[in-house]
């Protein structure tokens, strides 16, 4: 990682986004002090919700968490109620 100075950053912004599209990373700082991270964009792309709300309910369905065969939610909600 390289670091580079706010100033030259700025007048050098296009060469830099060149290296960061190559991999590099810049560490840019103010006064001898860190106040950016000049890193590639993530590639990775958000999970599709549909999907995940699928698994979720999946993982319900096949044994995952369970209040036990006495305890319901509403037992507990009246239980929280109290205090």
């Amino acid at each position: 990682m390289t670091t580079i100075r706010f100033y030259e950053a700025r007048t050098r912004l296009s060469e830099l986004l060149d290296g960061v599209q190559q991999g590099k990373k810049f560490l840019i700082t103010r006064r001898s002090k860190p106040v950016a991270l000049l890193v590639p964009a993530s590639t990775e792309q958000a999970k599709d919700v549909r999907r995940v709300v699928k698994q979720m309910l999946e993982f319900r369905d096949n044994g995952g968490p369970t209040l036990g065969d006495k305890i319901t939610v509403r037992d507990l909600i009246k239980e929280g109620r109290r205090f």
